[in-house]
């Protein structure tokens, strides 16, 4: 399963100007705010929690929520995915793969999930 998502990055800053830290617990964990630089990078974490409701075809709501998905990076900083007790066995999820850029004004990010769930 395989999902995309695309944000504005401005669209963040606004967020962060407006709300500050505030903001950000909406969709990310503490962990993930301590990873958070700037609004770009919150953007991609945004981008890459879309993406991953998506590859769910579920989208983001009472199967998955933001903080089912959580985001933390490798140490050579590379973005890696992991999901909730919940969600991993709800969707029987048995690998993910994540990967998360910029480019001008926007951030992308691409996540695939394996799942032996024949039927989600």
């Amino acid at each position: 399963m395989i999902g995309i998502d695309l944000i504005k990055i401005d669209r963040m800053k606004r967020l962060m100007e407006h709300f500050g830290n505030r903001g950000l617990y909406k969709f990310l964990c503490e962990n993930e705010i301590a990873l958070v630089k700037n609004p770009r990078t919150a953007a991609g974490f945004w981008a890459a929690k879309e993406a991953c409701a998506k590859a769910l075809t579920c989208g983001i709501g009472a199967e998955c929520g933001f903080h089912d998905i959580i985001i933390s990076k490798t140490d050579k900083g590379a973005p890696q995915l992991a999901l909730s007790v919940r969600v991993k066995e709800n969707f029987k999820i048995t690998h993910t793969s994540i990967s998360i850029t910029h480019d001008g004004d926007y951030a992308i990010a691409v996540v695939a999930l394996e799942s032996n769930n024949k039927g989600k």
